[in-house]
């Protein structure tokens, strides 16, 4: 398994690694796993050597650039870069050649990042599960012998940051595509706060609700990407603890349908987080989650279907029939509803946040259930219960590993903020990871 950015950071200093070793072992890894897992679109090898090369310059030229200088990467096949293809996981896309790097890729190269290729995506990132069945499903990690759900639509950068092919990746979240992944994959996710960061240059499914966030295997290495993301330093001491903070929980009448483990995982972190010194309150959200799903469905189906009605409907395109099925429901949105659910979401955004008052945090598992099986995912429906509301709400929110199942599954935690409150939702993660038991490998990679 690689090392943390910051382990791979301190070796760069003190001359035990360098950039081309660490690709190397990246590069390795890709060989020998990959054929399983099929996290992998494409794989710039080349390229990624010259940039490791000339990582690997700087640093002997005492011209580091900082924390992110040195460190492989992936981008979602969302996400532009000059010269080369975005298929955006459709099969009639496979030639589609990007005019110019998508912003939030080449801040991560200026900061010094090596780009090592593309990672598979659900067709137009329209999807919770992480299937596609024209250029494929990665395969979860963490089951070596069963094909689980690997979360979606970032399915690719979550199989290969949890497999340690990359140490961080890049996704996009439109209703809780960096978090479903980081949730079934056991790493972590951040979802941004919509326009905190540019979108020009990433296909896309919702320009209202897309938001690209970073994605790894710590909380510290997920919040250096999110820097680099960023163009800021956080000024933020993110192990400054959370003694004193209020964090709201499910009430009871939200803890319905909650797979057993998962709930049980969720109220363990609840004790954690007290035991840390923060006060856990119930919070009863003016209009329960799933009712937020309805406005939702609206806006996102609505602006799919503007952005991507000719491939759709052409019932020639070799597209995933099940994308397809989600895309033209909008062909009857009218103005009046979609107007109607922009104008919803406002009014629910303002009642919310009024309901929060008083609370620093909102906690809830990233998902109802852990990893399925693909024979028992229902296509026609999603794992988005508690992720899609935090794009509905603009609030920023992580999910994070809360433990291991019996049965070797990862858990998950998602703790939401206030929009432009990703300093303190990293920091209550910071929290919360240090004091949550280590995890293994996942067990393809043991």
């Amino acid at each position: 398994m690689l090392l943390s950015i910051s382990e791979l950071t301190q070796h760069y200093a003190d001359g035990t690694l360098t950039p081309n070793d660490v690709l190397d072992q990246c590069l390795d890894a890709i060989e020998t796993l990959d054929p399983v897992i099929g996290a992998w679109q494409a794989v710039y090898s080349e390229e990624a050597r010259a940039a490791a090369q000339a990582a690997t310059d700087a640093i002997a030229d005492g011209a580091q650039k900082g924390p992110f200088h040195g460190i492989p990467f992936a981008l979602k096949d969302i996400v532009d870069v000059q010269g080369k293809i975005t298929a955006a996981g459709c099969a009639e896309w496979t030639e589609r050649q990007s005019p110019a790097t998508a912003s939030i890729a080449q801040r991560l190269i200026n900061a010094g990042g090596i780009l090592v290729g593309k990672t598979k995506t659900v067709e137009f990132a329209m999807g919770g599960w992480g299937t596609n069945q024209r250029m494929g499903t990665p395969h979860n990690p963490w089951d070596a012998d069963t094909a689980r759900t690997p979360g979606g639509s970032s399915s690719g950068s979550g199989a290969a940051v949890a497999s340690g092919m990359v140490p961080c990746a890049i996704g996009t979240d439109t209703g809780g595509s960096v978090r479903l992944p980081a949730a079934f994959c056991g790493i972590v996710g951040l979802k941004t706060t919509e326009q905190l960061l540019p979108t020009d240059g990433i296909v896309p499914l919702s320009h209202t609700l897309d938001t690209p966030g970073p994605m790894a295997r710590s909380v510290a290495d997920a919040a250096t990407m999110y820097e680099a993301m960023s163009l800021e330093p956080l000024g933020h001491d993110l192990a400054a603890g959370i003694r004193g903070l209020r964090i709201g929980c499910l009430p009871e009448n939200e803890r319905y349908g909650i797979d057993v483990t998962q709930l049980e995982a969720y109220d363990r972190a609840l004790n954690v987080l007290e035991e840390l010194g923060a006060q856990v309150d119930p919070f009863e959200p003016p209009k329960p989650f799933e009712e937020m799903k309805v406005a939702t469905f609206v806006i996102v189906t609505a602006e799919g279907y503007f952005h991507h009605r000719d491939i759709m409907e052409n019932p020639e395109a070799r597209v995933d029939e099940n994308v397809r099925a989600r895309f033209l429901p909008g062909a009857s949105i009218s103005s009046t509803e979609y107007v109607g659910a922009v104008l919803e979401r406002d009014i629910d955004r303002k009642n919310f946040y009024l309901a929060l008052e008083g609370f620093d945090a909102l906690v809830t598992p990233t998902t109802p259930m852990l990893p399925l099986t693909l024979d028992e995912a229902d296509e026609n429906s999603t794992p988005a219960r508690f992720t899609r509301a935090i794009n509905y709400l603009s609030m920023c929110a992580s999910s994070i590993p809360s433990g291991i199942s019996n049965e070797g599954l990862p858990t998950s935690l998602q703790i939401a903020c206030r929009g432009f409150n990703e300093n303190l939702c990293l920091q209550i993660s910071t929290a919360y990871e240090s004091a949550r038991e280590a995890l293994p490998d996942p067990s393809l990679c043991a």
